[in-house]
């Protein structure tokens, strides 16, 4: 049973608890059947390869009193408060013990929250195209999960709740999630005299995978996209910094790749607001390999950023989430 394995891991267990202790209604749940799940799916674009795994499933869950009482819970709870920043919940992943249903488990919820995650974009008069893009997100993280695993899954469910609750949106080639400015990037952009800094509204960039070139040209349609879109659809809030930590702002990509390259002048968009510390290496090589485990030594080299991202691990070097912003 998928509950007894949540169970078993202590964190889930604290975690089904503090669901158990939500007081209020339940909202309303409907698992679509098994007819209507695949063009869900597909909207989604959950890729085909894992789609009749994810409506055989469909079953199990259903047949499964406790699992459905746990969506209905976890659904509740995530829709709760839809479109505030940074009260979407953070699902955690089950175990392996969890067997595919725990893989999947995340997705359904997702799916059941679907009806909540329109009218909320209806309400907001968000153009359908937007929705959908966005919520496509979810089938590209079940590739990833696939690419990384060999297995069909919900990679970092916890990333996929920020599109479904109305705080992430897809706007052609970058995303934009509504946030607020943190106290070392508020206090740059303070300093900076923009009349701004830690707490105030801010939209954090964001780069999606499988989306072609980081070209100047589409980062610039999308910012225009962006100005335009939370002016119209969040007049509410003052949308006027952008910020984005990535690993994709570490000043030691300039010693491996040339000025006019699409990362360089995207970097180039940007005023520092600190530097981190501490190293994360698994960043890029899972951003740029498929998988943050590969052994340095494999890693291949067969364009400029899978040279500079395996040159520089080999020769000792470590690569830095870089912290940056710009007035949008």
């Amino acid at each position: 049973m998928l509950l007894d394995a949540v169970r078993a891991d202590a964190r889930l267990a604290e975690w089904m608890k503090d669901l158990e202790r939500e007081d209020g209604a339940w909202v309303t749940v409907v698992l679509p059947d098994a007819d209507e799940l695949p063009d869900i799916l597909l909207d989604l674009a959950v890729p085909h390869e894992d789609i009749n795994e994810v409506v055989a499933l469909r079953g199990r869950l259903a047949r499964d009193a406790e699992a459905m009482t746990l969506l209905a819970r976890c659904v509740t709870r995530f829709v709760r408060d839809m479109g505030e920043i940074g009260k979407a919940c953070e699902p955690p992943s089950f175990p392996d013990s969890a067997g595919a249903l725990g893989r999947f488990f995340h997705l359904y919820v997702f799916v059941a929250s679907l009806p909540y995650v329109r009218a909320y974009h209806r309400e907001r008069g968000v153009p359908e195209e937007v929705t959908r893009r966005t919520l496509a997100d979810l089938g590209r993280q079940v590739a990833v999960h696939r690419r990384r695993r060999g297995t069909g899954g919900l990679l970092f469910p916890w990333w996929t709740a920020l599109h479904f609750h109305g705080e992430l949106f897809q706007l052609g080639r970058l995303q934009f999630q509504r946030g607020r400015l943190g106290e070392r990037t508020g206090r740059a952009v303070a300093a900076a005299g923009h009349g701004l800094g830690p707490g105030d509204p801010c939209l954090e960039l964001h780069i999606p995978d499988f989306r072609g070139p980081l070209s100047p040209s589409a980062c610039e349609r999308s910012l225009t996209s962006a100005r335009e879109f939370f002016a119209r659809h969040y007049p509410d809030e003052r949308h006027e910094i952008a910020v984005c930590h990535s690993w994709l702002l570490d000043p030691q990509l300039k010693r491996y790749l040339p000025a006019d390259s699409n990362i360089i002048r995207f970097q180039d968009r940007f005023e520092v607001a600190y530097e981190e510390a501490t190293p994360d290496d698994g960043v890029p090589i899972g951003f740029v390999f498929g998988d943050p485990d590969l052994p340095v030594e494999s890693l291949p080299r067969r364009s400029g950023v899978e040279r500079a991202v395996a040159d520089h691990l080999r020769g000792g070097g470590h690569w830095y989430t870089g912290h940056g912003w710009f007035a949008l």
